[in-house]
């Protein structure tokens, strides 16, 4: 298929599996058509085909319970259970069972696309070596989360910049127009996912992120104890992997990739067997390459990507090994040029969709 079919077949998909939100995926057609980052973070259906098609030497890689969509602005920070600031990956809608080398290579591609964007200022081979060197090193310690409180002050001072201000945030939110239509399950979900009963709250319909435009997205906000709280509930749907493979569509791994991660959870992230519900706030959510505090050691940042990122793969445990081994014998620069090959096909992929 090329990417028009592609689109077309898994938005039918998509149809079959939850409620589509029409004018949001005309959003996002609109959006797949601005820049080519973008194109790639709103198609991961499409990239699972063209890995196979264009890295068909990665298909014989270790499995790994994988993130699947991964890419450097699905990373943000949340609160734990003792309210400390971590930073890691934000989303996990499309987790599913892959080889591991799926989200490195998708990780250093949009790296190069990001670059190409003048969002990063590092040389392409340069961060696909951060990428490499963070991913092994944390494989063989056996993992951390990045509890961003004593550690880590550099990474704090990069994602918690000027314009995650409090004032301009909450402003965004408030300005948005109440929904129209909220279903009962979703709106039942959302009150009681506030941190007090019989609130009075609003619900608005967010408009957010690029993979997901199309599912149904509702806020609820209420003024509680002299501030704003805000909780999101997302449509929560099988992976694009369930339809890249034909497969039969079971609902996302989500549950067990949180479980098994190396990770400080977020106790405010609530799964459902239809929804996903969280928390948003300034310092919970996910952090735009744009927000990012100017300076930053881009190097640093995005070795600790790679670093997250074995933290998730560690989980899979059978595979640890296997993964280690598989390592040890690709030749050097490996990921540097299944990047390389990918970002060339996604470049042709979205001149086709903008044609």
């Amino acid at each position: 298929m090329n990417c028009k079919k592609a689109t077309r077949s898994y938005e039918t998909w998509l149809a079959k599996q939850t409620s589509v939100v029409k004018a949001d995926l005309a959003y996002k057609h609109q959006q797949m058509s601005g820049d080519v980052f973008s194109f790639m973070r709103a198609t991961f259906y499409r990239w699972l085909e063209l890995l196979n098609e264009h890295c068909p030497e990665l298909g014989d890689a270790p499995v790994v319970l994988a993130i699947g969509d991964l890419h450097v602005e699905n990373f943000g920070t949340w609160r734990d259970r003792e309210s400390r600031l971590v930073w890691g990956v934000n989303d996990f809608d499309e987790a599913f069972p892959l080889p591991y080398t799926n989200d490195l290579v998708r990780l250093a591609a949009s790296t190069h696309l990001a670059i190409a964007e003048n969002d990063l200022a590092i040389r392409p081979a340069e961060a696909c070596e951060a990428i490499s060197n963070g991913y092994l090193k944390e494989l063989s310690t056996g993992g951390t989360p990045f509890v961003l409180a004593e550690r880590h002050d550099w990474l704090r001072n990069t994602v918690m910049s000027e314009l995650r201000d409090p004032e301009k945030y909450w402003k965004k939110l408030l300005d948005l127009p109440d929904s129209k239509s909220v279903p009962r399950k979703a709106s039942k979900i959302l009150e009681r996912a506030l941190p007090e009963q019989k609130l009075d709250y609003r619900v608005v319909h967010r408009v957010a992120g690029l993979g997901s435009l199309g599912r149904e997205r509702f806020l609820a906000l209420a003024e509680w104890k002299g501030g704003v709280v805000a909780r999101e509930a997302k449509a929560r749907v099988p992976s694009a992997g369930s339809w890249a493979q034909l497969a039969n569509a079971v609902r996302s791994p989500y549950e067990t990739i949180l479980r098994d991660a190396v990770r400080s959870d977020d106790p405010c992230l609530e799964l459902q067997k239809s929804w996903v519900v969280r928390r948003l706030a300034p310092d919970c959510g996910r952090v735009e390459l744009k927000s990012l505090s100017k300076g930053q050691d881009e190097h640093k940042l995005l070795e600790a990507m790679g670093r997250e990122t074995a933290n998730i793969h560690l989980g899979s445990k059978n595979a640890v090994n296997k993964v280690k081994h598989d390592l040890a014998h690709r030749p050097a620069g490996w990921l540097h040029a299944a990047a390389l090959a990918m970002v060339k096909a996604i470049q042709l992929d979205w001149d086709e969709w903008r044609s």
